[in-house]
């Protein structure tokens, strides 16, 4: 890799982790979130640094070019980011439904109350 590349890629590595920070520091990001993009860079970060690392990786999974690896990595990566959202969807779909049931018997419950207190006795 050219040097020149490399200090591209650490550029771009670097504005990646401080505009996380950035985002979870003006709340815009929750931390839980923030941790799979922070690692995401640093190990990106790590195999810029380390490039042979990444050339050993390359050979490992039997890709050609260390940028099919990279590649590869991200769309990976994506699909975990995928679903991890699919999970946190789900999870506040089954939320939504619950308070709507909950919202609907308390409805129903304030009718009969009104309805009792304006029944002539």
């Amino acid at each position: 890799m050219l040097a020149r590349q490399k200090v591209a890629m650490v550029v771009v590595c670097l504005f990646v982790f401080i505009c996380i920070l950035d985002l979870v520091r003006r709340r815009k990001l929750r931390e839980e979130y923030s941790w799979l993009w922070l690692m995401t860079s640093l190990a990106l970060f790590i195999l810029i640094v380390k490039y042979s690392w990444l050339e050993e990786i390359t050979n490992l999974i039997g890709a050609v070019l260390p940028t099919t690896t990279v590649f590869i990595g991200a769309l990976v990566f994506l699909m975990l980011v995928s679903v991890q959202f699919s999970v946190v969807i789900s999870r506040l779909t089954k939320h939504v439904k619950n308070l709507v049931q909950e919202n609907a018997l308390l409805r129903a419950r304030i009718d009969d109350i009104e309805a009792a207190s304006n029944k002539p006795s």
